[in-house]
């Protein structure tokens, strides 16, 4: 998967020593299972939550994904990558980007902030 990127994940402690890795669509977490080694890995859909699926897990395995995602970081653009990857161009990476740059600035400019 070197030329791949995974997809995106929310990482929360739902409780001490339960990790939940999230993803929005399963196929990311698919992409993320066949990177880093977790053989106790199962994928839980959760299609009434705000994540449709999950892999809960320990610190070990959250710290292993950490080390995997911070491993194959290997692009000096996240928009230009997701771009480049057929998997997850779909998503609306540039409009978030954008709603963000527009509040809070980009490129030396002041955002639209308001508290």
């Amino acid at each position: 998967m070197a030329d791949d990127k995974h997809g995106f994940y929310s990482i929360v402690q739902r409780k001490p020593g339960e990790y939940h890795v999230r993803a929005r669509e399963r196929l990311d977490l698919e992409n993320l299972l066949k990177g880093v080694p977790l053989p106790d890995a199962k994928i839980v859909d959760t299609p009434k939550a705000d994540y449709a699926c999950r892999i809960v897990t320990d610190e070990k395995t959250v710290l292993a994904v950490l080390a995997f995602l911070g491993k194959t970081l290997d692009y000096p653009n996240f928009k230009g990558k997701v771009d480049a990857t057929p998997d997850q161009r779909h998503k609306p990476y540039h409009k978030v980007w954008r709603v963000m740059a527009d509040s809070l600035g980009a490129y030396g400019k002041k955002g639209r902030r308001r508290d």
